[in-house]
């Protein structure tokens, strides 16, 4: 075995270690790209923001479009489907 095998093999808690910052490095990315789009599209992005839906341009600049009622409180894993309308 040589030893450039035993750099890259992790053991569990090396992998454990690397694994805690995977939550962190993806919402880097998300903000890293969210900012890229808007510097070069010029686009306009909706979204939330502390209960309205607002419109944020690449200026910076931000107009509320709606105010959002109070949402209800779902537990973690409850499955939410449509209901049919009748016709």
């Amino acid at each position: 075995m040589s030893s450039r095998t035993n750099r890259n093999t992790l053991t569990e808690r090396g992998m454990q270690i690397v694994e805690r910052r995977i939550p962190a490095l993806a919402a880097k990315a998300g903000h890293e790209a969210y900012r890229t789009t808007l510097q070069q599209t010029g686009a306009v992005t909706v979204k939330t923001s502390n209960g309205q839906v607002v419109k944020r341009e690449s200026d910076g600049s931000v107009t509320v479009i709606k105010s959002l009622s109070v949402g209800k409180r779902v537990k973690p894993g409850t499955v939410l489907r449509r209901v049919k309308e009748a016709a």
